[in-house]
């Protein structure tokens, strides 16, 4: 059982980007594989999220020596959890739907590998997936890491109880009942934030109710009877995708320290991955049939295409697209036409090594708050929120009004143009990411996303 322990690490500011995610070279190679006894790992998304998020973690992973084969990542069908766990709600799912679907992933990875137990890393509610399983007879797990989750709950109400967030409600308490709240025979590890997780504070204002407690602290992830750390002045999601993240990951299932954070480029890049859907504007993982990907390298400081689509394909029945050759230095621009959807340009910084786990979902419909606007651009974060003043956000050279700040929790911000500006570049700046993207006709039914990979 992994020993209980505090430590809080420091850090100044954001990373330099640039410097942070790649090598100093394309030819530089990765460190030799680890160690047979180390196990294969199995990431896990939180609520409403999808397996892409753990792509730059994969990256790391690699750049690391781990075999690409000896990693997956879960796409759960219905993401959401419901508002009550035994009421059944459109395209949500359950905490027993959860447990399943993930005990068939693990039972895949396990048959893939020819290996006896595996470790699973969790991002927020997919921490509670994996609780769920370890404490139901799940003895095949050797290490479970869990990022940013709400163990205690995100309140702890006497209304509600039927919600899986609810700390008071028997869904958690289950998972907490005991002396230890971890389960014997699998090492835990808990990251937490430092303050800035909308999830874990003691103001209810993040879950609508401001001026009520929550009941819940800061340390609401922690659990007795784990290793606890405190990744410091990170934000909900960066508990598990930030560069601070991977590298506890990462020491804590191989045993010594990564020899490198950033990510080593390959020569030749590979992609393909999902186009799944937002029935009813609920986000889900049902495969998409009948969408069309085109995908266009754009030059870096317009925007503009540079010459014709490099890839084109339509998905059949498990909603696939790919694979696509590109460059590492390309930036890229991915047009997803999808049935009954806005057309959405997504602009997205070079891929520097390979995945097949990039998917895609289109943007949220126009509406009436887009009503007259002549182009609609979002810029959107999905491993982290806009963190104000912790971060440089620039959309279009300004500060985004939309963006509240103190703790971190808007992933998504907005702009709408005129007329005038349809066809124009905008810029898209978050600390050292930068890339350029071009704004579309809302009169065609189009959205322009500017998708942060980092």
């Amino acid at each position: 059982m992994a020993l209980s322990r505090r430590r809080v690490l420091q850090g100044a500011g954001a990373l330099s980007l640039l410097a942070g995610r790649l090598a100093p070279a394309l030819a530089q190679s990765a460190q030799p594989a680890l160690a047979g006894d180390t196990p294969p790992i199995l990431f896990v998304h939180g609520n409403g999220d999808h397996a892409a998020l753990w792509m730059t973690t994969f990256w790391r992973m690699e750049s690391n020596g781990v075999p690409r084969e000896r990693m997956a990542a879960i796409n759960f069908t219905d993401p959401l959890a419901r508002s009550d766990d035994k009421i059944e709600q459109a395209s949500r799912s359950s905490t027993e739907d959860q447990r399943r679907e993930l005990a068939e992933a693990i039972r895949e990875l396990k048959q893939k590998t020819g290996a006896p137990r595996v470790a699973l890393v969790g991002s927020s509610r997919g921490g509670n997936a994996i609780r769920n399983y370890i404490k139901n007879g799940g003895g095949d797990i050797s290490h479970a890491v869990l990022c940013g989750t709400p163990n205690h709950g995100v309140y702890a109400w006497d209304d509600g109880l039927g919600n899986e967030f609810n700390g008071r409600g028997p869904f958690l308490r289950g998972l907490n009942d005991g002396d230890s709240e971890v389960t014997a025979g699998t090492l835990f590890l808990t990251l937490r934030s430092d303050g800035l997780d909308k999830y874990a504070q003691a103001d209810g204002r993040f879950v609508g109710k401001p001026g009520t407690p929550t009941n819940v602290t800061t340390e609401g992830p922690a659990l007795k009877g784990a290793t606890n750390l405190v990744l410091g002045a990170v934000d909900h999601r960066e508990t598990a995708f930030h560069p601070r993240a991977f590298r506890e990951i990462y020491k804590f299932i191989a045993r010594h320290e990564p020899s490198r954070i950033e990510i080593v480029p390959e020569t030749a890049v590979k992609l393909s991955g999902l186009v799944t859907g937002t029935p009813g504007g609920v986000p889900t993982n049902r495969p998409v049939p009948g969408a069309t990907v085109d995908i266009y390298r754009v030059a870096a400081e317009t925007g503009e295409r540079i010459g014709g689509p490099l890839h084109s394909s339509q998905t059949g029945a498990d909603g696939r697209w790919g694979p696509a050759q590109v460059d590492p230095s390309w930036p890229l621009e991915f047009v997803l036409t999808a049935p009954g959807a806005a057309t959405t340009h997504i602009y997205r910084s070079p891929f520097v090594r390979s995945s097949e786990i990039v998917h895609l979902r289109t943007a949220r419909p126009l509406g009436p708050a887009d009503a007259g606007a002549g182009a609609v651009v979002l810029m959107s974060r999905p491993r982290g929120y806009f963190g104000l003043p912790r971060d440089i956000v620039l959309f279009d050279g300004k500060e985004p009004a939309d963006v509240k700040p103190g703790v971190p929790t808007d992933s998504v911000t907005t702009l709408r143009l005129a007329a005038a500006d349809v066809g124009r570049p905008v810029a898209a700046i978050f600390n050292g990411e930068r890339m350029m993207m071009r704004a579309w006709p809302a009169s065609e039914n189009r959205i322009a996303v500017a998708e942060l990979t980092y």
